[in-house]
């Protein structure tokens, strides 16, 4: 079967990459770095073009990265000058492997009725007392925008998803989109701790 979010980012992988792989992303990755042990392991997940790899290598820290698209992929790794894995959220097998899990503006195209599933894969790669961050757009449901469908959550509806995944949310809040001539897009962001 198609995935027609995944066929979206294949065929607008350039104007993609060169739309997101400057938005200033600072203030919510230096909240997740600030919760990091000193030489961590990221897991970029579903790293888009690889943008925050890139920051987070530059910190100092081991990133593995994954993204869906082939096209993404071929970018971010030639970005970060090291491989980035070609995998989708339903294929994570790792296990105490991360001290963090970033995932921003990934999980949001993951059908809403798997979100629990891969929330709880996403706890059983991080390491005791690890962290993850993730942000979705602003709303309640599953929307369509154009070709790709969106789970959308808000500042309470992000609390369940975290808990019942085994997550204490130590970070919650709602703002805008970091890219230019899109400030008018609200997005959820939360930073949660594994119990």
């Amino acid at each position: 079967m198609v995935d027609k979010n995944v066929e979206y980012y294949n065929e607008n992988a350039d104007s993609f990459f060169a739309g997101s792989v400057n938005a200033d992303m600072s203030y919510e990755r230096n909240r997740f770095i600030s919760l990091l042990p000193k030489h961590a392991h990221v897991l970029d997940a579903g790293c888009g073009s690889g943008r925050d790899s890139k920051a987070f290598l530059n910190a100092g820290f081991t990133v593995t990265a994954f993204d869906a698209s082939e096209e993404m992929r071929k970018r971010a790794s030639e970005y970060l000058g090291q491989e980035v894995l070609n995998m989708r959220f339903e294929d994570i097998d790792f296990h105490n492997e991360f001290d963090g899990v970033w995932a921003c503006a990934s999980l949001l195209h993951v059908p809403a009725h798997q979100l629990p599933g891969i929330m709880k894969k996403l706890n059983d790669s991080i390491r005791s007392g690890g962290v993850i961050y993730v942000s979705f757009k602003y709303g309640d449901g599953t929307k369509m925008r154009g070709d790709r469908r969106f789970s959308d959550f808000n500042e309470k509806s992000i609390v369940t998803l975290f808990e019942d995944a085994g997550f204490e949310i130590v970070y919650n809040d709602v703002g805008t989109d970091n890219r230019p001539g899109r400030e008018d897009e609200m997005w959820v962001n939360a930073i949660g701790k594994k119990l």
